[in-house]
């Protein structure tokens, strides 16, 4: 695929899903739109291994995404990581998802910590051409996320976190009909550890929810038009089960709902005037209404409401908590997406630094990520420390 055609096909795709239809196909097809969709692609290959879990998994650098409420829990009082994520590599070679992210536990017994993150999602260079395809210039579309969180520990088995998010979608192509979009948002999250005793073993369960990208709407024309952030909610549990002083498994489930309201699309027989009503009316919901209207708006009622919850199951595998193995499975409705996928992974961990790699094969349609190798790089404050005495 040529550069210069990208941006036509993101264009292209978005005004599709926009475009009203008919009954019948709404009851099949009903996607829900959303801008700077980077913020819902999994930046780590640790959580991606698993088919995207995180909420209630084992904490560690990674948190900051998925629960920023589990850095509480995490063993060491600081960490820093970074993630490489390629997009479309069968089609082409610099669309990718970079992200840096870093954790610090501070006070009294180390019950706070603060950590921070930088996203940038990059569509390479793209080349503009003019009606009469001569070249005007060049361009660099992108979009960017800055994060940063409190958490804290409430209780022996309990934290919270509050994350504060600045977003910054550039698509700007030279002429005044498009302008970057900058949106604020915010994540509330919480996370329960503790043990159960299942047999001869203690086990380890972790109970997470994180309701992100509460926030502002974006706009990419000036603020003539805007659209809706990819607030989400996940509810996550993970039960971690020793088999012996070595050996571990770790089984971890995540579902997840898009906060954000379902598109009206056309009713049959229905009048111009009635059709623009509520086209405005959808245009012009604010991203906080559009929360509490999600749960209850799509068109086919309570059936479709339950299309929009996806899902994905994982089980890790540590060997003297240095070798895993992972696997998972995404699952999205085929009327929503029908984004499903098989994914696999392997990490390795020392006291200084962890390295996790992972492998998605889709098992429905395309996949950007599909047959696409991402790759994670951890490091441990307290162990680089060591390493340089």
């Amino acid at each position: 695929m040529h550069s210069k055609l990208r941006l036509p096909i993101i264009a292209l795709a978005v005004s599709l899903l926009m475009l009203p239809a008919g009954k019948a196909f709404a009851q099949e097809y009903n996607p829900i739109p959303y801008a700077v969709p980077s913020l819902q692609i999994a930046p780590d290959a640790r959580g991606g291994g698993m088919g995207d879990i995180g909420a209630a998994t084992m904490p560690d650098v990674y948190s900051h995404y998925w629960n920023a409420a589990k850095y509480p829990f995490v063993t060491g009082n600081g960490g820093l990581a970074i993630s490489y994520t390629p997009w479309l590599s069968k089609l082409v070679n610099d669309i990718h998802l970079i992200n840096v992210t870093g954790f610090w536990k501070f006070g009294y017994d180390n019950l706070n910590a603060i950590s921070a993150s930088v996203r940038y999602f990059s569509l390479g260079e793209v080349d503009i051409f003019d009606q009469n395809t001569d070249y005007v210039m060049a361009v660099s579309p992108h979009e960017l996320a800055l994060d940063v969180a409190y958490s804290r520990k409430l209780s022996e088995t309990f934290s919270g976190a509050v994350t504060l998010r600045y977003i910054r979608a550039d698509y700007s192509t030279g002429s005044d009909e498009t302008t970057p979009g900058n949106a604020f948002s915010a994540d509330i999250a919480g996370y329960n550890e503790s043990y159960l005793n299942l047999g001869r073993s203690e086990a380890l369960l972790g109970l997470g929810i994180n309701i992100s990208n509460i926030g502002t709407k974006i706009s990419y024309d000036g603020g003539n038009t805007s659209m809706f952030l990819p607030a989400n909610l996940r509810l996550g549990a993970s039960l971690g089960l020793p088999v012996d002083n070595k050996n571990t498994f770790s089984f971890s489930f995540d579902i997840n709902k898009l906060l954000v309201p379902t598109p009206q699309l056309l009713v049959e027989g229905e009048s111009d005037e009635d059709r623009q009503r509520r086209i405005d009316s959808y245009m012009n919901t604010s991203s906080i209404a559009g929360i509490f209207k999600s749960f209850g708006d799509a068109p086919g009622g309570f059936n479709e409401e339950m299309q929009e919850l996806a899902w994905s199951a994982g089980v890790e595998y540590f060997y003297n908590n240095q070798f895993s193995l992972r696997t998972g499975y995404y699952h999205e409705s085929e009327y929503k997406g029908n984004r499903r996928y098989l994914a696999f992974g392997a990490g390795f961990r020392m006291d200084a630094f962890q390295i996790d790699a992972a492998y998605l094969v889709s098992t429905a349609q395309s996949n950007p990520l599909d047959q696409t190798l991402r790759v994670s790089l951890g490091f441990d404050l307290d162990g680089l420390r060591q390493l340089m005495r």
